[in-house]
């Protein structure tokens, strides 16, 4: 049986989900029961034996970090929209996220793919977000936040472009409320923001999307 937070796990979740979904279970309680089975067979293990931090890119299970962040794109370990991917429009998806912790200074956002076939690859970089910010719209950022280089070599967002006939690649939305301005400018790596967020996180969320084609 795959292991909880695999990549083979996401995908019998996403599977379970459609035919929760094609028997008429309503989106949200088909998301429900998903996890309820799934956590049944297997149960999360403690914090301690989890691979990865707020900071790691296994693409693991991670502990709740204090931040909520969500989708009216796609919900969790679910499908993300064409319109999002690569070559289908390459509109970031909108995000919305719950209110910072007092002290945050700015909040900084990560996406990255772990199942790539060379490794993590990285396709949004962003920085500089404000903290009273709590949702990003479609294809938008605040004037004031920063995009960084993304894993194709462009600045902003960068869609999903997995190999075809892949089984559906892990997609990890990443927020961070950092307690310091972390001033990143354009050409910002996502190795360069988590070198800025190292020691500064005050909380942090993930959302998980899936995209295969």
């Amino acid at each position: 049986m795959p292991d909880p937070g695999s990549h083979r796990y996401d995908i019998r979740r996403t599977r379970l989900r459609g035919e929760l979904d094609d028997h008429g279970v309503p989106d949200q309680n088909a998301d429900d029961a998903a996890n309820e089975l799934l956590q049944r067979e297997h149960p999360p293990r403690p914090v301690g034996e989890r691979a990865g931090g707020p900071l790691g890119g296994g693409g693991g299970v991670e502990a709740d970090g204090g931040l909520r962040l969500r989708s009216s794109a796609f919900s969790g370990h679910t499908m993300i929209p064409d319109r999002c991917s690569h070559r289908g429009g390459n509109s970031s998806p909108p995000l919305e996220r719950d209110a910072v912790p007092p002290g945050t200074e700015e909040i900084a956002l990560l996406c990255e793919d772990p199942d790539a076939p060379g490794g993590t690859f990285h396709h949004w970089v962003v920085s500089g977000i404000p903290a009273e910010v709590t949702a990003l719209d479609e294809n938008a950022v605040p004037a004031q936040a920063t995009p960084g280089r993304n894993d194709f070599g462009e600045t902003g967002w960068g869609g999903p472009e997995p190999p075809v006939g892949d089984e559906p690649h892990r997609y990890l939305f990443r927020v961070f409320a950092v307690d310091t301005p972390l001033r990143l400018g354009a050409d910002a790596t996502a190795d360069d923001l988590r070198n800025a967020v190292d020691g500064h996180v005050l909380a942090h969320g993930t959302l998980v999307g899936l995209f295969g084609r």
